[in-house]
């Protein structure tokens, strides 16, 4: 497990891209914290180090997002579970069937998601004393992840 804080959106989407340093074709990303806490900063910053098409913003009202690779990389599926109702509507995405190639990262996915891969990097965002303050625990779940370390 990692621990790591960000003063500025800037820096929160410095941490992304870190982040997406690491990531590959097939990585699932499950980020959880409050409103307002810099999950879509976050995803900004993985979106960057990936190089993929932009604008990323919060995919709220359409539920998810494919951001082709600029680069020749993996794509961005960029997935807001905030208003699914539960995995059967998880499931109705398909989002499986994108998973291999991509880089899928889902705000608001702890307790939907998990299904979908038993190798994931777990990323709580939270807001600090600070007003643009924010601590960011970031946990590998698997094989794959078992040696993370971003400090």
């Amino acid at each position: 497990m990692a621990g790591l804080r960000a003063t500025t959106a800037e820096e929160t989407r410095a941490l992304g891209a870190r982040l997406a340093a690491l990531l590959a074709p097939g990585d699932l990303v499950v980020l959880s914290g409050p409103l307002g806490a810099g999950k879509t900063t976050m995803v900004q910053g993985i979106a960057e180090g990936l190089k993929v098409r932009g604008p990323i913003t919060s995919p709220t009202f359409v539920i998810a997002r494919v951001h082709p690779s600029l680069s020749g990389g993996p794509a961005l599926v960029h997935v807001d579970a905030y208003r699914l109702g539960g995995t059967l509507e998880v499931d109705d995405l398909d989002l499986d069937a994108s998973l291999e190639e991509s880089v899928t990262v889902v705000e608001w996915g702890e307790g939907l998601v998990e299904g979908l891969s038993e190798e994931r990097l777990e990323v709580h965002v939270e807001r600090g004393a600070e007003d643009e303050e924010r601590r960011v625990r970031v946990t590998g779940v698997g094989p794959r992840w078992s040696g993370l370390s971003l400090t």
